[in-house]
């Protein structure tokens, strides 16, 4: 509830304020040519970014290792375009840095992170964790493998504790 209150409400109203301070700071015409130049701008660069973005999904999806880390570009570059189509300052310096790779990595690796956090908890039968949980937040005999894994971003194998390990490598727990 609090974000949708501060996305439908507060943001709008910051952003009017600033767009009336440049105004008043440049004159009318020149902020209108400036919010028109960030849409046009920011349209080309989520475009070639776009692309980039799926033509990396495209070779790791041949290449046969799961795309997540494609997947988050491609919903940063999403939303960075849409940031930069909502017409005010605020949201376009928002939109361009999820459109630039070095500042869309930072904010993958802080996505990735509370995602992997989430879905750690939800495989391990905390709290709000759905179907397949018996009582007590215990998952019946039977309805995992022994050791659940998870993978984050890089393709890291990830125990349920959210230990990293290598994909590859035998768990303690299994006997050969």
């Amino acid at each position: 509830m609090f974000y949708l209150f501060l996305l439908f409400i507060i943001v709008p109203l910051a952003e009017l304020y600033v767009i009336i301070q440049v105004g008043q700071a440049i004159g009318v015409l020149p902020t209108i040519a400036l919010l028109l130049l960030d849409s046009i701008l920011g349209s080309w660069l989520m475009r070639s970014q776009g692309r980039a973005a799926w033509a990396r999904f495209t070779t790791a999806t041949q290449a046969g290792r799961p795309p997540a880390r494609e997947v988050l570009d491609g919903a940063l570059v999403l939303l960075g375009g849409a940031f930069l189509l909502t017409p005010g300052f605020l949201t376009d310096v928002l939109g361009f840095g999820l459109l630039f790779p070095p500042t869309r990595a930072l904010a993958r690796r802080v996505l990735a992170r509370r995602l992997l956090r989430r879905m750690t908890v939800s495989l391990a039968g905390g709290p709000g964790a759905g179907g397949g949980v018996g009582a007590g937040g215990v998952p019946p005999r039977g309805a995992w493998p022994r050791g659940p894994r998870a993978y984050d971003v890089d393709g890291t194998a990830v125990d349920v504790d959210g230990t990293a390990r290598d994909a590859d490598a035998p768990r303690l727990d299994q006997r050969s």
